[in-house]
């Protein structure tokens, strides 16, 4: 069923079935914005199916890469074009692609301009994320993480808001400054690997393996971290997020919540921690509380938001502390309970920011205080709406507990040793991230209870409830959650050995002439 050959083949379909697509609507009729919208649709379902097939056929009891193509590429500089799927990316591959016509079908009544265009950037994206996060060479890495920046520059400078300029030029800033500083760090990391072995190599498998010393891992990893911090976006580099949030369209947001921001903690993940051991302890009490800071801050500003989709998008700064926090704690609980809680906060927060699109497309307003009484005027809508609350409040069956609880036992489990040991700030920083959890309900449930009740507007009456394409949208999200939340075992099987490796990795020293 599962022949390998295939499925490798398939894994650089689905990579590049994107770009086929972009050439289809090159050559598709002008003018026909249906067909456009039911082509994009049909090539990213075909994606999804493909990429369900990979997950099928992923073997949970199989370390390393799986599904790997390797081909030279600049071979002078030591750069392949290398793709596999490992316990890292898999869930979050499979995210992007679960999301991908989600996000082409909410467009298509909300996206009236430049039809044929928004969809092509679309594909762009979905291209160069799904790129990220299959690349197993840096350089192929980087291309791609860079890619990014074009397509979603003109999704929100083209489709965004009244202040989408300011918000574009703002999102280009901030990530372009921490991506030349990682350019600089990977040329220098390259560079070293050459002097050391002699080889000159872009694979990230061979780059785990140079031995720096601890002042150069130190430079290069504030590098590459400033980068991944940005992309995340953790305190005190988050500001870039809300204006991009506000001012993109809903497609914008959902992609930006739904799968970017996990490119800071992937790269986290892959790359910072693993390839900077030593640093990674250095620095750890220091990101660490930065994780707990982002939190607690990241809901505090939610609370007292009045614009529905800055809510959502300070609730993002919060929830993405929490894998920050479980991927430091080097818990092999908390480490898994950081993927779960990415792939929990892509679908809640992606879920969400389409149901701000969809009243949007009714009312024409994202003031909270212009809303009251949807239970009573959209029943339907506001099911869906309670159900990816209380997944975001991280209610037991959804998949926002389950991520939430793991990284959190796994934090007071990394915490309890070391404050017996006398070091008593990483039980502290656990205790403060519990009321994370407090804040989010009560940031949360203002929201719903601001929303969905009290005195109904006169000025949105009559409203019409969700048709067909949108309750379609919703249900698919709702069940992912719950499965998630119900059944985590088969995810969590599917990242155990990756997670054992990046927590062998990241406690191993790797200094120029030592060892830990």
């Amino acid at each position: 069923m599962f022949d390998a050959e295939f499925l490798k083949f398939a894994l650089n379909l689905v990579l590049w079935l994107p770009l086929v697509g972009v050439g289809l609507l090159i050559v598709s009729p002008a003018g026909h914005h249906d067909f456009t919208r039911r082509l994009t649709l049909g090539v990213m379902v075909l994606q999804l199916a493909l990429t369900a097939w990979l997950y099928a056929g992923f073997d949970s009891g199989v370390a390393g890469l799986q599904f790997e193509t390797r081909l030279p590429w600049i071979e002078r500089w030591g750069v392949s074009y290398q793709i596999g799927l490992d316990g890292v990316n898999v869930l979050l591959v499979m995210l992007t692609a679960f999301l991908g016509p989600l996000v082409v079908a909410g467009a298509f009544s909300a996206i009236t301009k430049d039809v044929k265009l928004f969809y092509a950037m679309v594909f762009l994206v979905q291209f160069a994320m799904m790129g990220t996060f299959v690349a197993q060479d840096l350089f192929l890495f980087y291309a791609f993480w860079e890619t990014m920046l074009i397509p979603m520059f003109l999704l929100i400078g083209i489709w965004g808001g009244e202040r989408r300029i300011y918000a574009t030029i703002k999102f280009v800033l901030y990530t372009a400054f921490g991506s030349i500083l990682m350019l600089g760090a990977l040329i220098y990391l390259v560079y070293s690997l050459q002097s050391s072995t002699g080889v000159v190599s872009f694979a990230i498998a061979d780059l785990v393996k140079a031995k720096l010393p601890a002042q150069v891992q130190a430079w290069l990893f504030a590098a590459f971290a400033l980068s991944f911090a940005i992309k995340v976006p953790m305190f005190p580099l988050h500001t870039w997020l809300p204006d991009a949030h506000v001012e993109a369209p809903t497609a914008g947001s959902v992609i930006l919540a739904g799968v970017m921001l996990k490119m800071g903690t992937y790269g986290f993940m892959k790359l910072g921690f693993p390839l900077f051991p030593d640093a990674t302890a250095q620095f750890t009490p220091l990101l660490m509380t930065l994780a707990v800071v982002s939190i607690v801050y990241g809901a505090c500003l939610a609370l007292v938001q009045d614009d529905i989709k800055k809510i959502i998008a300070y609730s993002s700064i919060s929830h993405l502390g929490y894998v920050m926090l479980g991927l430091l704690s080097l818990d092999l609980i908390g480490i898994q309970g950081a993927v779960i809680q990415m792939v929990s906060h892509g679908l809640v927060a992606g879920g969400l920011f389409l149901m701000v699109g969809m009243i949007y497309e009714r009312c024409h307003t994202r003031q909270l205080a212009a809303y009251g009484g949807l239970a009573k005027l959209l029943p339907v809508y506001s099911v869906f709406f309670m159900i990816l609350t209380l997944a975001s409040v991280g209610l037991p069956t959804t998949s926002g507990f389950t991520g939430e609880f793991l990284v959190l036992l796994g934090a007071f489990k990394a915490a309890w040793p070391q404050y017996q040991a006398g070091n008593s700030l990483p039980l502290v920083l656990a205790v403060v991230s519990v009321t994370g959890v407090v804040l989010g309900a009560l940031y949360m449930l203002r929201f719903a209870l601001g929303f969905l009740y009290g005195a109904a507007k006169a000025p949105h009456m009559p409203l019409s409830d969700l048709n067909g394409r949108e309750k379609s949208i919703l249900a698919l999200i709702v069940v992912a959650v719950f499965a998630l939340g119900l059944f985590p075992d088969e995810p969590m099987r599917k990242t155990e050995l990756a997670a054992k490796a990046y927590q062998q990795l990241v406690t191993t020293s790797r200094l120029d002439g030592g060892t830990k």
